[in-house]
């Protein structure tokens, strides 16, 4: 059950926080997850909202000793200044992506790698660089119990906005792809509920995503030459039309991928896209 400032336990290790910052992308809020029992790592600590804050430190009872965010967008990182403050925890993430939708305090002390690790007594937290959604984006996968933290990289519920140019469709399928190689049983998303059967999940969303490309190549192959608002209707008539301004963002990045491809092409001038 998601309910604002109250810790829910999810295992032995793992206790959940939901940010107030319920929204039309945010769904029920940004989930901020504690993990660990003696030594407790606070990933995704999420907006600086003060009662959130405060709910974050209550939760870690000065146990705080990591603050690790899998990606800087504003609802899920600027909280780790005022946490890393009031405790004095290693600050762990990637350095801010070069794009206008990013959280530009964020300043970790630990540029975590593909593969490192954060050791506690009592849980390894795997860092796995998962770029797509944005270029610094990582889950980290709690190998104790096969847990992967997957921030923005996969939601309940809903599938994730690929903006660019920070976000690339071509990397996120990628990204989506690795997570086979890895044992993970249960995702814990950025927004919503836990994800049992991780596995199916995964390769759903690649599907799904091919899927869409694929009706990208069919709509200007039917509509000819076209632009994105014409293009939309053809390759989102499954989705409100109220939401096509936001499914225009990865419309945009399945074309980057055809255009990478040398699938499709642009006319610079006027946003025209075909295929070549």
């Amino acid at each position: 059950m998601l309910e604002h400032g109250v810790p829910f336990a999810l295992s032995t290790r793992v206790r959940r926080l939901v940010a107030p910052n319920p929204g039309a992308m945010t769904g029920a809020g940004t989930n901020t997850y504690l993990i660990g029992t003696d030594e407790v790592a606070v990933l995704d600590p999420g907006p600086a909202i003060p009662e959130h804050i405060e709910a974050i430190l209550d939760a870690g009872a000065g146990k705080i000793r990591w603050i690790v965010c899998t990606h800087t967008h504003p609802d899920h990182s600027p909280a780790w200044q005022a946490v890393a403050q009031a405790t004095g925890a290693q600050v762990v993430g990637a350095l801010p992506a070069d794009d206008p939708h990013q959280d530009d305090t964020f300043s970790p002390d630990w540029q975590i790698q593909h593969d490192e690790c954060i050791k506690a007594a009592d849980f390894t937290l795997r860092a796995l660089h998962t770029p797509g959604h944005v270029s610094n984006h990582y889950c980290y996968l709690l190998e104790e119990e096969q847990m992967l933290f997957a921030g923005d990289h996969i939601m309940n519920g809903s599938t994730v906005v690929i903006v660019p140019p920070g976000g690339d469709m071509k990397a996120y399928i990628a990204s989506l792809k690795l997570l086979l190689d890895y044992p993970i049983r249960h995702v814990a998303p950025g927004h919503g509920e836990l994800i049992d059967d991780s596995r199916a999940e995964v390769e759903y969303l690649v599907e799904h995503r091919l899927k869409r490309e694929a009706k990208v190549v069919a709509g200007l192959a039917s509509l000819g030459p076209s632009g994105l608002d014409a293009l939309v209707k053809v390759v989102y008539d499954d989705v409100d039309p109220g939401l096509h301004e936001w499914a225009k963002m990865s419309m945009t990045a399945h074309l980057i991928k055809l255009e990478q491809e040398n699938r499709a092409s642009v006319e610079p001038d006027s946003g025209i896209w075909a295929l070549s």
